[in-house]
């Protein structure tokens, strides 16, 4: 009888053991993941934080020879392109707007370039073409009528973009007096031919898909 009382009460110490072995092991476990959370959480913050230094190195405000050299070749860009959709476009929006380009462009190379040259030291803008910017006009310059129209279009409100970027920072940051000026007078001309593009490039009809 004895004995038969003695089981019951070791199995009943033996659970209490197991359980604070349980226990134990569970806050092992707990302390263990929340280290681990807290270490993932300190090499996704050093992860955001290099990659926040490396969008600054990247998106640092040019020097005056840089902005000069990326303002003219921007404009001989557009240019070319306008050209381009003087001859293959077919919608006579997108023509005007072509023709507006050729323009507005002119303009601001001459800006640009009298600005520059009031810059100490002089500065001379470089409007040589990236290969990026030729490989984009060649692949325009293979498209015609409609294609060309959304093409062309659709490459207009990316160059304005970039070009928005490029002179709002300019006009905010830019070191050359002159320079920086001249980008205060263009930006809200560039910003206003992007809404431009953006409305004629909603007014388009949809691509055809080949065979269609």
């Amino acid at each position: 009888m004895k004995a038969i009382v003695e089981m019951p009460l070791a199995a009943a110490v033996l659970a209490l053991a197991l359980g604070g072995c349980n226990q134990r092991t569970a806050e092992n476990v707990d302390d263990t993941s929340n280290a681990t959370t807290q270490m993932l959480a300190s090499i996704g913050n050093s992860a955001l934080n290099a990659a926040d230094t490396m969008k600054d190195a990247l998106e640092r405000t040019p020097t005056g020879q840089e902005f000069a050299n990326r303002a003219a070749r921007s404009d001989a860009f557009e240019i070319a392109a306008a050209k381009l959709a003087g001859v293959d476009a077919a919608a006579r929006k997108v023509k005007a707007f072509a023709r507006e380009m050729v323009a507005a462009h002119a303009r601001s190379t001459a800006a640009i370039k009298a600005a520059a040259a009031r810059a100490t030291p002089v500065i001379t803008p470089d409007p040589t073409l990236t290969d990026d910017q030729m490989e984009k006009l060649a692949d325009l310059g293979r498209l015609k009528g409609a294609a060309f129209d959304r093409a062309y279009m659709t490459g207009q409100i990316d160059a304005h973009e970039r070009a928005r970027s490029l002179i709002e920072d300019y006009a905010r940051h830019g070191e050359v007096a002159s320079l920086k000026e001249a980008a205060g007078t263009i930006a809200p001309i560039v910003k206003k031919h992007l809404a431009h593009a953006k409305a004629l490039r909603d007014e388009l009809p949809p691509a055809t898909a080949p065979g269609a």
